[in-house]
């Protein structure tokens, strides 16, 4: 079934070159040959997940690596062991460093409070706004990314069910929830999906019950958003064998089961962190909110399995068009999903205004 939709991009075009009307502009013309005159110091802050979450932490991480590799920055991480140490381990980066990352949405009180407090220094918040006028807050809709991971889960099911095992309950997280079923119900009336909350990032064991619960209630497509805590998820598809499925958020997991990896509903994290720091370098840093969609490919659909048909990927493809045309909006939390109405595939050969 052929739609005669142009295929999904199997890799999506880098970041740098969408983010063209965003406050990044500034920092993009010169990224190919920029170098730091002296070893500025870039500090990320992780949340409570820390390195090795395979998931959101690790995907910054390689943002700041990539800005020592390409910028010269000299890069420190602190990784927070628990919500208590967010604003001495943000003080601490505001102390030694040109810019602080603070990585995640629990972050958003702390990093506002120290930002005010070094009002000279300059921070860059990943996932919530700061209401700080030195910090850089970038975010992301999720929903738009996970909408086409949902209509993928949609049209691969045996089962008619989903699963979704998120995190903690804020609101990043709800717009991959929330994006997943507008998604997987746009193209499958008959979809049911099934949410259960792990209120921790940082849980693989909880994350792999929470997930074999859901295989147990035939359940065949799993989609983690919940850090570390997903890791569980690619045990759990693993003990379960063939037919289990996983489709990651944030960043491509296949070094956790490649085999049992149906897709990745993607985020740029690396890059938002490399080209804040491309900023810094180049003195063209500004505080201020910026929030990347499909549009300015910050989100997106990426690595489907080879067992996903060409079809699939051009349904995907079409919706992923009908998003950035501002024909579909994605609801973005649980009161405007409730009030969504899938849109069916037919509906977008003829595009309404």
């Amino acid at each position: 079934m052929s739609i005669g939709i142009a295929s999904l991009r199997m890799k999506r075009r880098p970041l740098l070159a969408a983010l063209a009307m965003t406050p990044f502009a500034a920092a993009l013309a010169r990224v190919p040959g920029a170098q730091a005159q002296d070893a500025l110091v870039v500090t990320m802050v992780t949340d409570t997940a820390g390195l090795g979450d395979q998931n959101f932490n690790d995907p910054a991480k390689r943002g700041l690596d990539r800005a020592a590799e390409e910028l010269g920055v000299q890069a420190e991480v602190i990784e927070s062991r628990d919500a208590a140490g967010y604003i001495p381990n943000l003080t601490q980066a505001a102390e030694q460093s040109e810019l602080t990352v603070g990585v995640g949405f629990l972050l958003t009180e702390a990093i506002t409070e120290v930002a005010n407090q070094y009002p000279d220094d300059k921070f860059l918040l990943i996932d919530s706004v700061a209401d700080a006028p030195n910090v850089e807050s970038v975010t992301f809709r999720e929903q738009e990314g996970a909408f086409l991971s949902g209509v993928l889960a949609g049209l691969m099911t045996r089962t008619n069910k989903l699963g979704v095992i998120g995190g903690i309950k804020i609101p990043p997280v709800v717009r991959y929830v929330v994006g997943f079923e507008a998604g997987a119900k746009s193209v499958n009336p008959d979809v049911e999906v099934v949410v259960a909350y792990a209120d921790t990032f940082d849980d693989p064991a909880l994350g792999k019950e929470l997930t074999l619960a859901q295989y147990n209630q035939d359940v065949d497509i799993a989609f983690p958003v919940a850090g570390k805590t997903g890791i569980g998820s690619f045990d759990a598809a693993k003990e379960k064998g063939e037919g289990f499925w996983v489709i990651a958020a944030d960043a491509d997991q296949s070094q956790l089961g490649a085999e049992h990896q149906l897709a990745v509903s993607e985020k740029g994290v690396d890059t938002a962190v490399f080209l804040a720091a491309q900023q810094v370098v180049d003195g063209t840093f500004e505080g201020g909110a910026v929030s990347l969609g499909l549009a300015e490919d910050g989100v997106g659909l990426g690595n489907p399995h080879a067992s996903v048909p060409q079809e699939v990927l051009d349904v995907a493809a079409a919706y992923e068009q009908a998003i950035i045309d501002g024909v579909i909006t994605v609801p973005a939390d649980e009161d405007e999903l409730a009030a969504f109405t899938p849109v069916a595939i037919e509906s977008l050969a003829t595009p309404v205004a």
